[in-house]
C-alpha cells in the first residue's frame, strides 16, 4: 500500500458528481479529505491523501483526469529543524491544516507531516528559516 497527497481542481461540471464514491468502490482507494472548497456550479478544488496499490493508485488518477479534474501530485515535503525554530509560531498562524502547533505546557512547536498539506505559507512566514521545502522526497 501507498499513500499520496494530490490537489484536485474540478471543472464546473464535475463538482457534483461523486467522484470520491467512485475512487473508493471502482479503484479500491482509501481517501482522506484534508481540505476542500467544492460548491455545485463553481470551480472546485481539493487536497486529498490517497492510499492504495500502485496499480489501483494509477487507474484512479488516470480516472480522474479522463474526467477532466485536473491532478497535481505533491512531491515535496516540509521538514522542521527544531534546532533553529524560536517558537514564535508565525507558521502556526498561517497553518490552515493545523499540521503546525504550540502546545502548553511547554509552548514548542510540534509538525505533524501526515496533516501538511505542503502549502509553503509556512515557510514563507518562518522569520528564522527553521522550516524548509525537501525536494529530494
Amino acid at each position: 500500500m501507498q499513500t499520496v497527497k494530490a490537489s484536485l481542481y474540478f471543472p464546473i461540471d464535475m463538482t457534483d458528481k461523486p467522484f470520491i464514491t467512485d475512487l473508493v468502490r471502482d479503484y479500491n482507494l482509501t481517501v482522506n479529505i484534508l481540505q476542500a472548497e467544492i460548491m455545485p456550479g463553481q470551480r472546485g478544488k481539493s487536497v486529498l491523501d490517497l492510499t492504495g496499490s500502485v496499480p489501483d493508485l494509477e487507474k484512479g488518477l488516470t480516472y480522474l483526469s479522463d474526467n477532466g479534474i485536473s491532478v497535481h501530485m505533491f512531491t515535496t515535503s516540509i521538514i522542521h529543524n527544531a534546532d533553529n525554530c524560536v517558537d514564535c509560531g508565525a507558521c502556526v498562524a498561517v497553518c490552515s491544516s493545523g499540521a503546525l502547533r504550540i502546545k502548553a505546557p511547554d509552548w514548542k512547536l510540534e509538525f505533524d507531516a501526515s496533516e501538511c498539506v505542503r502549502c509553503r505559507q509556512c515557510v514563507k512566514a518562518c522569520p528564522t528559516k527553521a522550516i524548509n521545502i525537501n525536494v529530494f522526497q
